[in-house]
């Protein structure tokens, strides 16, 4: 009963997508775990380029899709990408999603935009979808769920409530305009017309194909520098993207979880705001921005460079067990003549191996850096791991001696065949 996690080990936007793609032709079930339209997947593959926010990746292969109870699922968007997919010839008929899943309503996004506006230069610099007022609901026990757009009338007396709750909250706090109960009303019960075919107790469907000896591919959003327990706080996520929180999000038991592959860039990106102790503000970091096309899939926003932080992976790794890693975007550093990786940091002359639990420190800290040569070749072309050129191979090696584990992918390319194996196993291999 292999049940295999992949979640993102930097800031997110670390090519877990590209990951998951590949995979999924192993996988009978695919489980989007964690997050919301605030993080977005970008699929290469021989269907073409997609932009998935909601949907699992592993909806271009022949395995079934869930959109986990842990997902906040924003409905019109959600319903935009089902009708994209489908436009475009993908087979969405084994896609479900969680009665228990809770939705991002219209008020939520024009909570949190205007939320951020209030902070000023406190702002946490979330994507403003809605993601984090959405959870807040969640776990006030104020939130509405899928399951609440399938019965109209029970849906028509909690909706009430709540917009009252909602309206009093824009007009007097940030006095704007109050959000109509019926147009909203009117929209869940058609939504809920159209997602009740994908409707389904998705826990399940997955405990039951556990049982059956089945390959569940479990998929994160973001990144784990993000979790709301152990990440750069307040400069978070408002949900988990752990292993722990993907267990939680998909109705799965930590025991049941065979392995862990945590994804990470050949260097380190971030979007929004908060400390990022790697972080290059010269023509470098501009050239990799504009070699990968650094901006955010959700948002559009460029995203912030640096350079590989083993020391900020520490604990990332011991907290969520990662067993291997996936090292994807190599490529990118292929015209760079040295590359740094961070090993520690300095604190006021304190040499730190982990990040600590204060913003204001971790933006104190000094990287201490060990620079490697460069490749300056091209490596998109390779297929396997001897196809690297040596000082490649020499990065890839030094990477897997710090962080610990092995190194069994390495992507070179967006594109699904872009991959390299490196001594991975099938997932059907288990532990």
């Amino acid at each position: 009963m292999p049940v295999v996690i992949v979640l993102g080990g930097q800031w997110g936007d670390e090519g877990k997508g590209k990951i998951v793609d590949a995979l999924a032709a192993e996988a009978d079930v695919v489980v989007r775990a964690t997050g919301g339209s605030n993080a977005g997947h970008t699929v290469e593959n021989d269907r073409g380029k997609f932009a998935l926010h909601l949907v699992p990746c592993g909806v271009f292969n022949d395995c079934l899709n869930v959109i986990g109870n842990g997902v906040v699922v924003e409905p019109g968007l959600l319903l935009e990408e089902i009708d994209a997919l489908l436009a475009r010839g993908i087979d969405l008929s084994r896609l479900r999603i969680s009665d228990r899943a809770h939705l991002v309503l219209p008020y939520h996004p024009i909570i949190d935009r205007a939320g951020e506006l209030a902070s000023g230069e406190a702002a946490i610099g979330t994507t403003g979808k809605g993601i984090g007022p959405t959870i807040a609901d969640k776990v006030a026990r104020k939130g509405i769920r899928v399951c609440d757009l399938l019965d109209e009338e029970a849906l028509a007396v909690r909706l009430r409530a709540i917009v009252t709750e909602k309206n009093a909250l824009l007009q007097h706090l940030f006095g704007l305009e109050p959000h109509p109960f019926e147009t909203l009303y009117l929209d869940c019960v058609q939504t809920g017309a159209r997602l009740r075919p994908y409707v389904a107790e998705t826990q399940q469907l997955i405990q039951a194909a556990i049982a059956a000896g089945q390959t569940v591919l479990v998929e994160g959003a973001q990144g784990v520098l993000l979790d709301v327990e152990f990440g750069t706080y307040p400069f978070v996520t408002s949900s988990s993207p752990s292993a722990a929180g993907m267990c939680a999000g998909a109705g799965i038991a930590p025991t049941q979880v065979t392995r862990i592959i945590g994804v990470y860039k050949a260097y380190t990106s971030r979007v929004g705001n908060g400390p990022f102790p790697t972080e290059q503000f010269d023509a470098t970091a501009d050239l990799i921005r504009e070699r990968a096309q650094e901006y955010g899939t959700t948002t559009g926003r460029p995203r912030r460079i640096g350079w590989f932080d083993v020391a900020a992976c520490r604990t990332v790794m011991a907290l969520n067990g990662i067993s291997e890693v996936a090292l994807t975007r190599l490529d990118i550093l292929d015209v760079l003549p040295a590359i740094r990786v961070c090993t520690g940091y300095r604190l006021h002359e304190v040499v730190l191996d982990r990040l600590p639990a204060r913003a204001d420190l971790i933006a104190a800290l000094e990287p201490i850096y060990e620079e490697l040569p460069g490749w300056l070749a091209d490596t998109s072309g390779a297929r396997a791991y001897d196809d690297l050129p040596p000082a490649a191979r020499a990065y890839v090696e030094r990477l897997e001696t710090l962080l610990g584990v092995p190194v069994t992918m390495i992507g070179v390319g967006p594109a699904r065949h872009q991959l390299i194996r490196r001594g991975a196993r099938s997932l059907a291999a288990g532990a």
